[in-house]
């Protein structure tokens, strides 16, 4: 043990101390962003200094199914070996809703010999976040997180319902920006504020969306293996809170039908680390050619990682045209019917939306390749397709329809691949196959309805 980790560890112990912490969360993000891991006596977490895990739970499915596939063996190993698994003390948070004293703590993923493991969710943010540094750059970012509140259902064939508010009625009709139908849920979004700053996450609006009964919390930007960490927990965090009053909250993309789906959208820009510029701004305060060329990046590889920010064969029902979601990569400033928006800003907060994202992502993995693509751009000198100055819908759709379509294209981009990490690729990829194997094995009420009698 280093030092450094040595004095991380001391204060850490400290921090447990000082809020009398009797059991520690050991959590760990799968690839689908669940938190895996164990709960341990505050004794057992000091004296190990992290936990064993086997290989195989990084790289399951939503269902918890592992691929029974070659590709999947090329990256895990057939015997299943323990990763060891190591505490980042930087995390470390109280649980709020927790009945005794418990804290939670994040973990960082390695092999027996000491190297990262590559195809662990962080891992891979920061093995596109060191490229970052080696160019003397910081991104800076800022998520957008959408969700549903709704009735509990236990019933996975009946349809999701608005759930009651505290005028006795359920929501009706889409109220975007309604401060009542907001209120209608005080108790709800109280106690979510209070969990929120007992573990210092840094949430800055809440604001209802269009859809009934959809909320959107805007978290202040900041360094992106932080914000990941906050979203990470927020996820959580919230479902717990709404469960503890007899509602659900659903981070699907589109989990309704007919309602617009919920986005994780993803404000970046770049900071120089010496100057302490951004970097899409020139001395004049105009756009830079690192700006062109970021938005560049990402026009031409987003596509090809599409089953990033679209993991699922429902992430798709999202990307339709007119529904508060974007079909193409076009660019424009203040325009959200694009895939890539340019807020008004002043040029030392110039930046760039990705609007493709949806709620339903692996935060980390999503940050990672929209990074990715923007460092591509600037180390290629990509150039930006013209700005978009009217209606994106009225243009072609540029994005893969289907998640058998966006598997495809991320299996073979080469230089995604370079970025992000080839073995987390062939795990990634492998896992979303197998999902999509498990899904397709589904008969679902729309078969049973108009193909049951009439065909």
């Amino acid at each position: 043990m280093t030092s450094r980790e040595q004095m991380q560890y001391a204060e850490l112990d400290a921090w447990l101390n000082e809020h009398r912490v009797t059991e520690v969360e050991c959590v760990v993000p799968d690839m689908t962003g669940v938190a895996r891991g164990k709960i341990t006596p505050r004794e057992k977490f000091q004296e190990e200094r992290g936990m064993r895990l086997p290989e195989v739970v990084l790289g399951m499915t939503v269902t918890g199914q592992t691929p029974e596939t070659p590709e999947y063996y090329d990256v895990i190993n057939e015997v299943d070996l323990d990763l060891v698994l190591k505490p980042d003390p930087s995390t470390v948070r109280i649980v709020p809703w927790a009945t005794d004293p418990t804290a939670t703590v994040i973990h960082d993923c390695y092999k027996a010999d000491g190297t990262p493991v590559g195809f662990a969710s962080r891992s891979v943010l920061r093995r596109v976040l060191d490229l970052y540094k080696k160019e003397g750059w910081e991104p800076v970012v800022a998520p957008e997180l959408e969700f549903y509140i709704v009735s509990r259902n236990l019933d996975p064939d009946e349809p999701l319902k608005p759930p009651i508010g505290r005028s006795g009625r359920p929501e009706a009709g889409k109220q975007a920006y309604s401060i009542d139908s907001v209120n209608e849920f005080d108790p709800l979004f109280e106690d979510i504020y209070d969990y929120c700053k007992a573990q210092h996450l840094d949430i800055d609006t809440l604001i209802h969306e269009i859809g009934t009964g959809q909320m959107e919390i805007n978290f202040l930007h900041g360094n992106a293996m932080e914000l990941a960490d906050s979203v990470f927990i927020f996820k959580r965090t919230v479902r717990e809170a709404a469960m503890r009053h007899n509602m659900y909250a659903t981070f699907m993309a589109k989990p309704i039908a007919g309602q617009p789906g919920s986005a994780m959208h993803i404000h970046t820009s770049v900071i120089d680390n010496k100057t302490g510029a951004n970097i899409f701004s020139d001395k004049n305060g105009n756009a830079s050619k690192a700006f062109n060329w970021y938005i560049g990046g990402m026009q031409r590889y987003l596509p090809e990682g599409m089953a990033i920010l679209a993991p699922y064969v429902n992430s798709y029902r999202r990307l339709v045209k007119n529904m508060a979601a974007p079909t193409n990569v076009c660019w424009g400033t203040d325009n959200r019917t694009v895939g890539l928006r340019v807020p008004h800003s002043s040029p030392v907060a110039r930046r760039v939306e990705n609007r493709l994202v949806g709620a339903d992502a692996n935060i980390y993995l999503a940050l990672a390749v929209t990074l990715a693509c923007g460092y591509i751009g600037m180390r290629d000198k990509i150039k930006a397709d013209p700005e978009t100055k009217g209606n994106a819908y009225a243009g072609a759709h540029q994005l893969p329809r289907t998640l058998r379509e966006s598997l495809d294209r991320i299996k073979n981009c080469k230089e995604l691949a370079e970025v992000l990490g080839k073995d987390f690729v062939k795990m990634f990829t492998a896992v979303k196959e197998w999902e999509l194997g498990e899904y397709n094995t589904v008969v679902s009420p729309w078969e049973r309805q108009f193909l049951l009698l009439n065909v």
